[in-house]
Parts: C-alpha cells; structure tokens; sequence
C-alpha cells in the first residue's frame, strides 16, 4: 500500500489499522489532537466510515479521480478506485465519527477501531487543505456562491489539485463555502496538512455498533 499524501506527512498503514502497535498509534492521535502534525488516513484495501453531526467548510471543490492509496493486482492488470475527490480550504467538524472494521482470520472475528472527536460544539474539528477521496455520500447540504460544471483545470476555490490522476478538462464544481449536515460517508482516504482534533476518543472492540452507522 502507497500512502498518498497532498500536503501532509507520509505515513504507511497509519490511522484506523491495529498494528504495529496501538500505543504507536495513541501516541500519533495525542499529536493530531494538539493540532502537532499533518495526517494521511487510509487502510490497506478498505473503506472506512466518516460521520459528522455538521460539517461548516470554506473554499470547497469537488472533482473526480481515481484513489492511489490502494492498488490491487488481478493477474498483471492493475486496478486503482475512481473516487469523487472533495477538498476544502478550511473545515470546521462537529460530532465526528471515524470507524474500521478488520477481520482477524486468526480469531474468527471482526476488531472495530472507532475515533471520536469534536463532540464539543463549542470546540470542533478544525482542519486545514483537507482532502477527502469519498466512495459514497448522504447528507444535507447547502453551498454559497456555487459554480457547477467548472472543468478541474480551472478550479480557483479549494486547495490545488495536485492528484496526477486528475484531467485538466474533468468535470468539476466548486463553492465560495459548505454547509452539510448529518453527514454520513464511506472513503478510502483523507489527507489534511493539519488535522486538529479536540476531545479524541480512540476504541478497540468487537461490537458492530462501534461502527459511525
């Protein structure tokens, strides 16, 4: 697995993977919540949960592209994940849930790890030049001064896109400001140059209602 990284610090198998060692990954999760380090989020060839009571995001862009943090090989073809990529300038996040099941071949069973942060409404998410490789999305939403049908090239909000997989003429759309709520999404990686989480709670368990839903 390459870690795919726009801005931040390269981390292989990080965040919402149980090895090497769960006491490495506290201690990383203690970093982000003091807002110390950049973050790259994926799993090796898995999807993984986001749940937001509120997302508020400035400098929105959506465009289409296809996911590098995961490549499976069928025979000597290479297969990579089309994603809608969405990014913001800044986001403000509140009530935020992340979640992974792993199967254990060995044990017979499925390890949850859920991460919790931002329950505080009065001291959100916040992070900055974030990106968002999503599978799949359901929330209400409401977009300021938005500008649909933008080719990718010309994107002017948002962070640079700076994925090679990305065309210059691909459809894209992009938006002065971003307000979801009830958010509920699959992805296969996120990436911030900062990621400040205030309020983390990190769990290991067994029960499927560990998952964000």
């Amino acid at each position: 697995m390459e870690s795919q990284v726009r801005g931040g610090t390269r981390w292989k198998r990080f965040a919402l993977v149980m090895v090497p060692s769960v006491a490495a990954t506290a201690a990383v999760g203690i970093g982000l919540a003091q807002g110390a380090l950049a973050a790259s989020f994926s799993v090796s060839g898995q999807e993984f949960k986001v749940s937001a009571k509120y997302l508020e995001g400035w400098g929105f862009s959506q465009y289409g592209g296809l996911d590098t943090t995961y490549t499976s090989t069928e025979g000597d073809k290479k297969v990579q994940r089309p994603v809608a990529i969405s990014s913001f300038d800044r986001a403000e996040i509140t009530k935020m849930c992340q979640s992974v099941k792993t199967e254990i071949p060995l044990i017979g069973k499925s390890i949850y790890l859920r991460l919790d942060a931002g329950t505080d409404e009065k001291r959100p998410v916040v992070a900055k030049n974030l990106y968002i490789d999503v599978a799949q999305l359901k929330a209400d939403a409401t977009f300021k001064d938005i500008d649909i049908g933008v080719a990718a090239g010309d994107l002017t909000r948002g962070p640079d896109v700076k994925d090679p997989s990305v065309k210059d003429g691909a459809f894209a759309q992009q938006a002065r400001k971003a307000d979801l709520t009830d958010v509920e999404q699959t992805a296969w990686a996120t990436s911030a140059g900062t990621f400040k989480l205030s309020g983390l709670n990190m769990r290991l368990g067994t029960d499927p209602k560990m998952e964000c839903f």
